[in-house]
């Protein structure tokens, strides 16, 4: 029983434009950070921690990344006009600068919505790790790189013979990187 998800449904249709990252920001990063709800959600939990400008958002969230990621205007501003004309946040011009406030129909937003922001937190976890290389070092980063590349080049020749080919190609490689190095010869000697 799915029905209790809807919002699952907008993940990756693209609407918010969280996908449409500007040329200059791929630099290679790769993973996209954020599904289209999720950095409404953070910016909303942020403001709602303290009042604050675009630019001090940029900020923090390039420290929840240890500024291996910095979201870029162009994907923080829309978004912060989308909750202010949302009636979750206010801006208030002060000098030529907006500083957002959290309302009152912002704070019983993030309420409802404890659980999904507790999500949006724990795939900034695992974002964060991946984009640091916490989970790779350079030359396996290279290597995967490498393979995508490949399978890139490749499209338009898939014969029934050549997807079985690939096919048992990466699964045997998946497998011999999930069992690891060790043989039982090896950890005799080490012992």
């Amino acid at each position: 029983m799915r029905e209790h998800h809807p919002h699952h449904r907008e993940f990756g249709d693209g609407h918010d434009g969280f996908e449409k990252r500007p040329g200059r920001e791929r630099g290679g990063r790769g993973p996209r950070v954020f599904a289209p709800g999720d950095l409404k959600l953070l910016l909303l939990a942020l403001i709602a921690e303290q009042p604050c400008h675009g630019y001090d958002l940029i900020r923090q969230i390039e420290g929840m990344f240890d500024g291996a990621y910095s979201p870029s205007p162009g994907v923080i501003y829309p978004t912060l006009t989308f909750l202010e004309e949302s009636e979750l946040i206010s801006g208030d011009a002060e000098g030529g600068k907006k500083r957002y406030s959290v309302t009152e129909a912002g704070r019983l937003s993030l309420q409802d919505q404890a659980i999904a922001l507790d999500g949006v937190r724990m795939r900034i976890d695992v974002s964060k790790r991946s984009l640091r290389g916490h989970d790779r070092p350079a030359e396996i980063h290279e290597a995967v790189h490498n393979l995508r590349h490949a399978l890139q080049m490749h499209h338009g020749r898939w014969s029934p013979q050549e997807i079985v080919r690939v096919r048992d190609l990466l699964n045997a490689t998946a497998r011999a990187i999930v069992d690891g190095p060790a043989t039982p010869s090896s950890q005799e000697s080490v012992e």
